[in-house]
C-alpha cells in the first residue's frame, strides 16, 4: 500500500493552486497594464484637444445658428464637431430662471457655478456665467445679482459630460435659484417651459460679464494622465516581480522539505 508522506501532501497541494495562481497573477498583472494603456489613451485625447484648442484660436468666432448647422451635419460624433468652437452672440438673460451647478471648487473654497437662459429670436442656450462662493450651512444659497438685459458677448461651446452622481435628478419642489447636481439640459427644459439647446456656452475669461472665471478646457492635464499611467505600470511590474519572487519561495521551501524527507 502506497504511503502518503507529508512532502507528497505538499505536492499534491502546490500542484493543485499552481495554476490558479498562475491564472490570478495574470488577471491582476493584465488589469493593471490595462489602466496604464487606458491613462496614456486619456493623456493622448487631451493633448490632441488642448492642439485643436490652440487652432481654433486663430479662427473667426462663429454665431449659434452657425454651430447648430455643424452639428446637423456631423450627427454621428456632435460633441466633438462643436465642442470648444469659439462663439460671439447678442441675446437677452433671463434673470428669473437660474441654476446653480453645486459642489463648484475654487481655491479651496466650495461653491456654485452660475447657469443663465440666454435668449436669441430663435434659441435659447445656457451661459456659464462663473463661480461664486457658497455658504457654511448648506441651506442657504448665496447672494448674487442675476445678470439681466441683452450683451454681446464671447465665449466657447462645451457640451457637458455628464459626472457621477448616487442619484436621478428629480426635481419636484421648485424655488429659484434652482441648486442642480447635473446641468442635463433635457431636464432642465420642462422648467422653465422652453427648449434648451444641448450645449452651454462658456463665457471667454476676457469678458466682464459674469462671475469668477476659473474653468480650463482640459481638467486633468495630460501630463498627470502620464504619472497615472507610469504608476500602473510600476505597480503591474511590483506585483509580477511579488508573484516570481513567491512562486521561487514555495518551490525552495517544497524542495527543503523534500530533501529532508530523503535523509530520513
Amino acid at each position: 500500500m502506497h504511503k502518503i508522506t507529508p512532502s507528497s501532501k505538499i505536492a499534491n497541494l502546490r500542484n493543485s493552486i499552481k495554476l490558479p495562481w498562475l491564472i490570478v497573477t495574470l488577471l491582476v498583472f493584465g488589469g493593471l497594464i490595462k489602466l496604464g494603456v487606458w491613462q496614456l489613451n486619456r493623456a493622448d485625447e487631451k493633448i490632441q484637444r488642448l492642439a485643436h484648442i490652440e487652432q481654433l484660436k486663430k479662427h473667426d468666432a462663429l454665431s449659434i445658428q452657425q454651430i447648430i448647422d455643424i452639428s446637423q451635419q456631423n450627427t454621428k460624433n456632435q460633441a466633438e464637431s462643436i465642442n470648444d468652437l469659439p462663439v460671439e452672440i447678442t441675446a437677452s438673460f433671463d434673470s428669473e430662471h437660474v441654476f446653480l451647478l453645486d459642489n463648484q471648487a475654487n481655491k479651496n473654497a466650495l461653491g456654485y457655478r452660475v447657469f443663465q437662459i440666454a435668449k436669441t429670436p430663435q434659441h435659447n442656450f445656457l451661459v456659464n456665467l462663473g463661480w461664486i462662493a457658497g455658504s457654511v450651512n448648506r441651506q442657504i444659497l448665496p447672494l448674487f445679482k442675476a445678470v439681466s438685459g441683452m450683451h454681446t458677448f464671447k465665449g466657447n461651446i462645451r457640451k457637458m459630460e455628464r459626472g457621477v452622481v448616487l442619484q436621478e435628478q428629480t426635481f419636484e419642489q421648485i424655488t429659484w435659484p434652482l441648486r442642480v447636481q447635473q446641468i442635463e439640459t433635457e431636464k432642465l427644459s420642462p422648467l422653465i417651459g422652453e427648449k434648451l439647446l444641448p450645449f452651454v456656452v462658456y463665457l471667454d475669461k476676457k469678458e466682464q460679464l459674469g462671475f469668477a472665471k476659473n474653468w480650463h478646457p482640459v481638467v486633468m492635464p495630460p501630463e498627470k494622465h502620464q504619472a497615472y499611467a507610469f504608476q500602473w505600470f510600476s505597480l503591474a511590474i511590483a506585483w509580477l516581480l511579488l508573484m516570481i519572487w513567491a512562486s521561487y519561495k514555495n518551490s525552495t521551501t517544497y524542495k527543503n522539505n523534500k530533501g529532508h524527507e530523503n535523509e530520513q
